[in-house]
């Protein structure tokens, strides 16, 4: 047992010095997904276009949450990776992992220009779900209505869930 208030002081401070030395800068916060559909459409693409892969993983997920959720310490993955074996939880994903996803997502999205195009309500979803079209310029290239699914997580916030880059990636 410490005694003495500067053997306590000396004890407080060298914790206070690990929790600030383990802090870091943190994952953005979850308001990076907008309030509307197409808010966290172009939220999402400004941050493509800035690979500024962490608000990427904060924008990109399902009603479930954001990605960036699905990464935590290795003992709750073990339970969520057993739970997933019979369809009960979804897997960890090592923010490798995310950041590798994200950073192929960006490089595919890359552009000069983008336009909305179009907002319509998804059928026969559980949650609040629309696709937003989106016209991209990439050089002299010009891919329209580019699909993103967004759907309305907890808290009112519309994450994006689904990017039809196969539109960009198919060739001319």
């Amino acid at each position: 047992m410490i005694r003495s208030s500067s053997a306590k002081v000396t004890v407080l401070a060298a914790l206070l010095a690990l929790l600030v030395g383990c802090a870091s800068s943190g994952a953005p916060s979850s308001q990076m997904a907008g309030p509307e559909p197409q808010l966290s459409v172009e939220r999402f693409l400004q941050a493509a276009n800035g690979r500024d892969l962490e608000a990427m993983a904060r924008i990109f997920g399902t009603a479930d949450g954001p990605i960036a959720d699905r990464t935590g310490s290795s003992v709750g993955c073990a339970f969520r990776r057993m739970g997933s074996w019979i369809g009960l939880s979804e897997r960890c994903m090592s923010w490798q992992d995310i950041e590798v996803w994200m950073d192929t997502v960006a490089y595919i999205l890359r552009h000069d220009e983008f336009r909305m195009r179009s907002e319509d309500r998804v059928a026969g979803r559980t949650h609040p779900t629309t696709r937003v079209g989106v016209d991209l310029k990439q050089g002299q290239r010009e891919f329209a209505n580019v699909p993103f699914v967004v759907v309305q997580a907890s808290g009112g916030r519309w994450l994006v869930e689904e990017i039809g880059l196969e539109r960009i990636t198919s060739g001319p």
